[in-house]
């Protein structure tokens, strides 16, 4: 009897050690692994997309540097992305493999999962490195009609991509709203897949030295209209908000409920005040619950950093805005199981 007794009373000793060992295991591993965040709007892009490396980028930038009219658009983009007006810029990667590796590890050190988008062998290749942290897309570009139609189906259909991002019409001087859109809309929609599409900032001075055709009137999200209306089951979100057409992104918002959009490269790049005020002016609008988060991560790995931290250190948000921006809208804008 007293065997069984002692028995006993080892087992719920050894029953509570092991209850608070787990707990204090969970403890841990919860103070230790941050929060997810889901990035909706990450490049998967060869080293030298921006210009040879390095290249450079502030994050932000304290201020715009003017253009002398006397000077070609060359000169320019070097002052911008060459010797950029900040302290401690940004420092492209050298290789495609480091700018892969870096970005990689910063998804795994900082919990994201990111839609990336790109050629479909850069992404495969960031797929294969990434695992699930890579979620892959793919852009078409309706000014030349590739991919076709036929060819993105394909690609969804054996699961190759999960998204058509980052659609970049804009720099090509074609609006949203342009026919030679509305093929790739009618397959989205039928096939349930979602659509990136730029609709804010380039580089400054972009119709200078990289797309003489991109105007940045097409940053209107009322742009979108009849797009949504003749779509009324189209997943679409605008990529940088819109940026600067404040009015123009709150009137779309209102009258599309199912209208998204991300951040994108106003998180990091923005003088910090003017991202902090546009992102306010959407949210006291009503629309904390559309906003995602976007790093636009191109050739500088940092950015993905500078861009979650933009969001995580603003003075103004809640903690559950901050939650709702960085994954709850995303997951449920991608349909994630909760």
């Amino acid at each position: 009897m007293c065997r069984q007794v002692e028995h006993s009373r080892f087992f719920r000793l050894s029953s509570t050690f092991l209850f608070c060992f787990l707990m204090l295991s969970y403890s841990l591993f919860a103070q230790s692994t941050p929060e997810p965040i889901i990035d909706m709007h990450l490049h998967a892009l060869h080293a030298d997309s921006a210009g040879p490396p390095p290249m450079f980028i502030c994050a932000p930038y304290p201020f715009w540097p003017p253009r002398d009219p006397r000077t070609d658009g060359q000169a320019f983009s070097d002052l911008i992305q060459k010797h950029p007006p900040c302290p401690a810029p940004l420092r492209s990667a050298a290789t495609d493999d480091e700018l892969m590796q870096r970005t990689i590890a910063i998804l795994q050190a900082r919990n994201v999962v990111a839609v990336a988008g790109g050629s479909l062998d850069v992404v495969t290749r960031w797929k294969l490195a990434g695992g699930e942290r890579i979620l892959p897309a793919t852009p078409f570009e309706p000014q030349t009609g590739q991919p076709t139609v036929e060819e993105l189906r394909r690609l969804v259909k054996n699961n190759a991509i999960v998204a058509f991002a980052e659609i970049g019409a804009q720099y090509a001087g074609i609006a949203v709203n342009d026919s030679r859109m509305e093929p790739y809309y009618a397959l989205a929609e039928e096939l349930d897949v979602p659509i990136g599409i730029h609709m804010g900032p380039g580089p400054p001075g972009t119709p200078y030295f990289a797309a003489p055709d991109y105007r940045m009137r097409l940053s209107s999200l009322l742009l979108l209209e009849d797009v949504l209306v003749r779509h009324p089951k189209l997943r679409l979100w605008a990529m940088h908000a819109g940026w600067p057409l404040a009015d123009d992104a709150i009137a779309a918002l209102y009258a599309h409920p199912q209208l998204y959009v991300d951040v994108g490269v106003i998180s990091y790049a923005l003088p910090r005040k003017a991202f902090y005020d546009y992102l306010q002016r959407l949210i006291d609008a009503g629309f904390e619950n559309r906003i995602m988060f976007g790093s636009d991560q191109m050739v500088w790995p940092d950015a993905l950093s500078a861009a979650i931290d933009s969001i995580q250190n603003a003075p103004s948000l809640s903690a559950q805005q901050k939650r709702d921006i960085l994954y709850n809208n995303a997951a449920r804008f991608l349909r994630f199981k909760p």
